[in-house]
């Protein structure tokens, strides 16, 4: 995988935002999976600003969810459907008809799951996938230990997972679902290029394990090792525990512009 350090988390959403510009231009149509969290807002903020500037063209483009709580209605302010749309879809100009997404009030939530994975496959597979990290090294909600050849399917949130969201849900544990829907990692990986995103301290362990430690489910983001075309792009902080991060600045500065990432 190529890594690529920057200074902060401004800087690395200008970069991911650039590489999704010049794949709309390559293909207005394209299919640009997105997740939810506070990582990935610098790289909508400055699509957004592209798009606004003439820089980008979103017009055509279709929108893939990663995950989904199970049993929130889809109009819920909290749902990551709703939570999308406010973030990505609106600023981008992008309407709900461009949007791919599993059921989360689906009463079989695993055909809903099968169902997800196969409107994916129709769509003609996801061109690129923004994904962020956890301090576990989990992406998407595959924690660790989840199967490196997953599928979309339920898993059950940890209760810490419950309580860290909670903030999102007037402070109230009770009101945070106990189940979601993720792609699995076997999902991701069908993704033609994946971009991982991360930002501070606090990531520079699972960074470390993803990049250089051995590909393993204790880590389910190691699994990105496994794609030939991923690109994981880390800020000084979390950059701070990878062993070869002078070799990695030294690649990327050297790298021909024409490649992009």
């Amino acid at each position: 995988m190529e890594v690529v350090i920057v200074p902060d988390a401004r800087a690395g959403g200008e970069l991911i935002a650039e590489a999704m510009a010049q794949l709309l231009r390559r293909k207005p149509d394209a299919l640009l999976g997105v997740a939810t969290g506070s990582t990935p807002l610098p790289i909508y903020e400055a699509l957004a600003a592209k798009v606004a500037s003439g820089a980008a063209d979103t017009s055509r483009a279709r929108i893939a969810q990663l995950d989904e709580y199970v049993g929130l209605p889809a109009d819920h302010p909290e749902s990551y459907r709703s939570v999308l749309r406010r973030e990505v879809l609106e600023p981008l100009g992008i309407g709900m008809e461009a949007f791919f997404g599993p059921d989360g009030t689906a009463e079989d939530v695993q055909g809903a799951c099968e169902a997800y994975d196969g409107a994916l496959a129709a769509a003609g597979g996801v061109d690129l996938q923004l994904l962020g990290i956890g301090t576990d090294g989990h992406i998407g909600f595959n924690e660790p230990c989840s199967s490196l050849a997953s599928r979309t399917r339920i898993k059950t949130l940890t209760e810490q997972t419950r309580v860290d969201n909670a903030r999102f849900f007037d402070g109230d544990v009770e009101q945070v679902p106990h189940h979601v829907i993720t792609q699995g990692i076997g999902t991701i990986l069908e993704a033609r290029h994946l971009v991982l995103l991360a930002t501070g301290e606090g990531k520079a362990d699972a960074v470390a394990a993803t990049v250089e430690g051995p590909v393993a489910a204790v880590c389910p983001a190691s699994a990105l090792q496994l794609h030939p075309h991923a690109t994981v792009v880390v800020d000084e902080a979390a950059a701070s525990k990878l062993k070869l991060a002078d070799y990695f600045r030294h690649t990327y500065a050297n790298k021909p512009d024409w490649q992009g990432i």
